[in-house]
């Protein structure tokens, strides 16, 4: 039997995906640039869109499926006057429709944007990554098969005009979107469409924040290193959502074990702590577990023998909102 390789780095990083290659591509990337090869990502990204992929590194892949990233953040380009069978502009056009002048008038937008708030019932794209009796609802539909997927509750925050693009009869609307997780932006395009009494689909997007990290806290893929994964790790507190307490490096040894540490044993426990209902243990700038309080104790759920780095880095925006293409790191 093979010996299991220790990691050299284990943290989380967000990285700034190009268009044209898909969230595994990114992986893939990722795992020549820094040396390991347990890597993940949360929240896929489309080919098309670009913007901010939390990944995982080593033992921080861990955390990829607890992540506070329930709200994301786009930029959003819809064209009117054609659907397509992906609502984007890689698919074919399915539907096409006379596009209504009133779309070009910016009071006329805002409204219509408006009325998308709140909670509501979407229907995915049949070109999804949805699982339909273990099969994907993409491929069932490159396959021919008419894919026919259930609503499911999605929230939209904000909705923002940025801009109206209109050349000859073509028309477009720049949007900002604020949406909770699971939200298919493609699917908002084709709904909107339809709405105002034509046809749309996407153009362009870019994710401009996932939970509180923002695209100012991504890397640019040809210049990742493992180095450079070091140096700019995020915050797994901060992405966790999680209240932090410390304890001493001759404690780290029974934390690892499993075993209940006592409060008092422990630094920065407040009320807010105590109260919280996921517990972060962090020992010389690392998260070495992640538990809760009981019976005046810290009780470990999860530990990580391979602490993740990166508490307190700093390296986390939750600034969001206006962020452009620019970076911290640029």
């Amino acid at each position: 039997m093979a010996k299991h390789r220790i990691a050299q780095l284990n943290a989380l990083i967000a990285v700034d995906k190009p268009t044209g290659c898909t969230s595994h591509d990114v992986v893939a990337r990722v795992r020549r640039c820094v040396g390991e090869r347990r890597v993940g990502h949360a929240g896929t990204l489309d080919p098309m869109a670009s913007g901010v992929l939390v990944i995982g590194v080593g033992q921080a892949t861990r955390l990829l499926g607890m992540l506070a990233l329930d709200t994301k953040r786009y930029l959003a380009e819809i064209a009117f006057g054609a659907e397509t069978s992906t609502d984007d502009a890689e698919g074919d056009i399915t539907r096409e429709a006379p596009v209504p002048p009133e779309l070009g008038d910016e009071d006329f937008a805002d409204r219509v944007l408006g009325g998308m708030l709140g909670d509501q019932m979407q229907v995915p794209p049949a070109f999804s990554a949805i699982s339909i009796d273990g099969v994907r609802s993409y491929a069932r539909a490159r396959a021919g098969e008419e894919v026919e997927l259930e609503a499911r509750p999605i929230t939209v925050h904000e909705a923002q005009l940025i801009g109206i693009r209109s050349q000859g009869e073509a028309l477009a609307w720049t949007v900002s979107f604020t949406v909770s997780k699971g939200t298919y932006i493609r699917a908002l395009a084709r709904d909107l469409g339809r709405a105002v009494g034509s046809a749309a689909h996407l153009t362009a997007l870019v994710r401009t924040a996932s939970g509180s990290v923002g695209r100012s806290s991504c890397l640019p893929l040809d210049e990742l290193s493992a180095e450079v994964a070091h140096e700019h790790a995020l915050d797994p507190v901060v992405a966790l959502g999680a209240r932090a307490m410390s304890c001493d490096e001759e404690l780290l040894a029974d934390v690892l074990c499993g075993k209940r540490i006592p409060c008092s044993k422990l630094r920065s426990v407040g009320a807010d702590a105590l109260r919280a209902e996921r517990i972060a243990l962090v020992s010389g700038g690392r998260l070495a577990a992640l538990g809760e309080i009981s019976g005046g104790a810290f009780v470990p759920h999860d530990v990580f023998p391979q602490p993740i780095e990166g508490v307190g880095s700093g390296y986390q925006t939750a600034r969001a909102a206006g962020e452009g293409s620019g970076g911290k790191y640029r």
